[in-house]
């Protein structure tokens, strides 16, 4: 019997080996097995990195179980093209996109929204939930990773799956969500200038996220680079904002590498915003940078001021 990883597990598979193996293939069954394998079975083809108890999808009400081991995951409807992917002989996961979909109803909105941006992203996090703002050279984020899924492959799925239960969430989160995050930061940075007012955001247009930028000839003569990549681009008023990791961004050569970048970016006729980890934290400091992007997307910041600060602080408690 073929093992289904789904939820909590498959997001914790796709964590440990996205981009890892080769070997898989699309999963195009339409109904779930209607109980779970044995626990033996389970012990041998689970990979060993997951956590207990491994979320197993099934399709019949009467056999749902929940021990230490195992916690039963209901699906009784169709499954449409893009749910599940084969990994190995017996083992088969969730997409990505699916993931995300089935883990709107176990997420509240925001947590769902920074996987989303996670999922479409080329970083991973190896625990769920987990991400501590200036310490990013840990074990617990992993940089330049294939991109697991894209914002269109979402909504098609999502489309597809109308209806079903967490569709409406899933929906609703995916207004919010852009491909290409390169870092945990760059998230919450983007999240915290994008989303809604009501959510605690500044209720600012999505920029394009390390949006290459054509330095030409007389650029890559300066830089040796071809190109530049901006953390968060907003094309139309040709507005950069670069993130200044603390950890990254130090020492003399860093720093006047960073220096001579800004600098073919103003050639360009780009204005670039330097935001680092400490404004971030600081919701006074950030909320002068978000007032200074407004004003260059020739935006202007609507808010009453006493529900919104309740609903941004409530959102940088769930991101920082």
């Amino acid at each position: 019997m073929e093992i289904i990883l789904s939820h909590r597990s498959a997001l914790e598979y796709w964590r440990y080996y996205g981009g890892l193996k080769s070997a898989i293939t699309e999963d195009r069954r339409k109904q779930l097995p209607i109980s779970h394998p044995n626990l033996a079975h389970v012990r041998s083809v689970v990979p060993s990195e997951l956590s207990y108890p491994i979320n197993l999808s099934i399709s019949s009400q009467t056999a749902i179980r929940n021990t230490k081991t195992i916690q039963s995951r209901l699906f009784s409807g169709q499954t449409q093209k893009g749910c599940f992917i084969s990994v190995d002989d017996g083992l088969v996961v969730s997409s990505p996109a699916f993931c995300f979909f089935q883990m709107a109803n176990d997420l509240p909105l925001v947590k769902l929204i920074q996987l989303g941006y996670e999922l479409c992203g080329t970083y991973s996090l190896r625990d769920i939930g987990e991400y501590s703002p200036g310490v990013e050279a840990t074990d617990k984020t992993l940089y330049g990773r294939p991109q697991l899924t894209g914002i269109k492959k979402i909504k098609a799925l999502t489309a597809r799956l109308k209806g079903v239960n967490g569709q409406k969430k899933a929906d609703r989160a995916l207004r919010y969500i852009t491909d290409g995050s390169a870092s945990p930061m760059e998230t919450i940075i983007t999240m915290l200038l994008t989303l809604p007012y009501q959510l605690g955001g500044y209720g600012l247009p999505l920029p394009e996220l390390n949006k290459a930028i054509y330095t030409g000839h007389a650029g890559k003569r300066k830089s040796g680079k071809p190109d530049f990549k901006c953390d968060l681009f907003w094309s139309k008023a040709n507005l950069a904002i670069e993130y200044d990791s603390d950890f990254y961004h130090t020492g003399a050569d860093r720093i006047a590498s960073d220096a001579n970048r800004r600098f073919s970016l103003i050639e360009l006729g780009i204005t670039p915003i330097s935001v680092t980890s400490r404004q971030v934290l600081n919701r006074g400091e950030f909320e002068n940078r978000a007032k200074l992007v407004a004003r260059k997307l020739g935006k202007r910041l609507r808010y009453n001021e006493v529900t919104f600060l309740k609903a941004n602080r409530e959102l940088r408690g769930l991101l920082l």
